[in-house]
């Protein structure tokens, strides 16, 4: 009996807890305010610094956020020389390598369209060792890649990552046929129009960070850094990934992990709760007006590894992103409807031939599908990549 009272009071309690939850829409929700978003790395190193200037955006609008021109950015070393960033469209601006003093702090100056003026603290140059190696293991039947570097020297600890992904894919079906609609008939596909195979990429759009803080050694091993589903065309034929490493001061590290927590780790009352992002950027004249973005100076180090389907377990087959039944049939002489299908539903309609049909070594038609089903340059590119290598 007591057994079933304790039942009977925590279903009571279930129910009053439901009964209890209201939504909560928090007034920064609805602010009017677009607050300066500044992305970006001073690059002691080969590359280009290359600071972007965008503003935040409404959560429930349905605006996107886009790039602030016309602004004026610079890079400036603390009691020293400036260097101007080009401002190159859409809220990027450019400046070829520098070759920074490292025993001097520096700090981004930005002169916005509005005459507001903001800039990030001073901060000290870290250096940023290389990338060790690049692999990926099986992890709950998807591929998860994870990378392995270290510093001798015990200096770096902090770290984040930043990637950009290519693999090659092809169409569901391979088109021989395309149409001439000047003369109105179907003729073999030339090579300038071959559509089964391409090439698509995409941006890391994660934050990956990882710490040596707590380890005797300075030494990162197996840090995740993406998972790949084993249905992903990503890695149906061959993926490459060009992984990007940053050393981060503490403060940037922190910075870093409260973003990360503040979009990826929500979503029950056990995650982390949303918390004031706290950057080391400001405006001048108004230090309480929020600033989203930490601006570090470092080095960056670069890899780039290629994994082959044949790598990876046999077992795992690619998902296709449409709905491709088997190719329709178009006939020049529908012997049930007396139509000339390959008029109607080619030539004249969306079909994309696939192959031809013979009788007597005559063709009588074609075998045709969607261009979403044949054309791979709906979502993708024929050319190949400078960089990419085949085995």
């Amino acid at each position: 009996m007591k057994g079933k009272r304790y039942i009977l009071i925590l279903l009571l309690l279930g129910g009053i807890y439901n009964a209890c939850k209201k939504p909560y829409n928090p007034k920064i929700v609805d602010s009017p305010n677009h607050y300066l978003v500044v992305e970006g790395v001073i690059n002691n190193g080969s590359d280009s610094t290359i600071i972007k200037l965008s503003r935040t955006v409404k959560i429930s609008g349905n605006v996107s956020t886009s790039g602030v021109d016309n602004c004026a950015v610079s890079v400036e070393a603390e009691g020293g020389i400036a260097y101007s960033l080009t401002p190159r469209g859409n809220g990027t601006y450019v400046i070829p390598a520098l070759n920074l003093d490292v025993s001097k702090k520096y700090r981004v100056h930005i002169v916005t369209n509005d005459n507001k003026e903001y800039v990030s603290d001073y901060v000290e140059v870290k250096k940023t060792q290389p990338i060790d190696s690049i692999g990926f293991n099986i992890k709950n039947g998807n591929m998860q890649v994870y990378t392995n570097t270290h510093d001798a020297s015990n200096s770096s600890r902090y770290y984040r990552w930043s990637y950009e992904e290519t693999w090659r894919f092809h169409a569901k079906y391979q088109s021989a046929y395309m149409v001439d609609q000047v003369n109105k008939k179907v003729v073999g596909r030339p090579p300038s129009e071959y559509n089964y195979y391409c090439f698509a990429g995409s941006k890391s759009s994660t934050i990956v960070i990882g710490s040596s803080a707590k380890l005797s050694q300075d030494v990162i091993y197996q840090q995740p850094v993406t998972t790949i589903a084993s249905t992903s065309e990503k890695i149906e034929m061959r993926y490459s990934i060009l992984l990007k490493q940053y050393a981060l001061t503490k403060e940037a590290y922190q910075f870093w992990e409260n973003m990360k927590k503040n979009t990826e780790q929500l979503g029950s009352i056990f995650d982390a709760q949303p918390s004031q992002l706290t950057g080391n950027i400001h405006n001048l004249k108004d230090p309480a007006e929020p600033v989203i973005g930490y601006i570090s100076v470092t080095n960056v180090q670069s890899k780039r590894v290629f994994i082959d389907n044949a790598d990876l377990p046999r077992e795992w087959v690619a998902t296709y992103p449409y709905d491709c039944g088997p190719p329709d049939t178009a006939l020049f002489s529908n012997p049930k409807t007396q139509q000339n299908d390959v008029l109607n539903m080619i030539i004249n309609g969306s079909g994309i031939p696939v192959a031809d049909i013979t009788d007597k070594m005559n063709v009588i038609g074609y075998t045709y599908s969607s261009i979403e089903c044949t054309d791979c340059r709906i979502r993708g590119r024929v050319q190949t990549p400078s960089f990419w290598i085949e085995r």
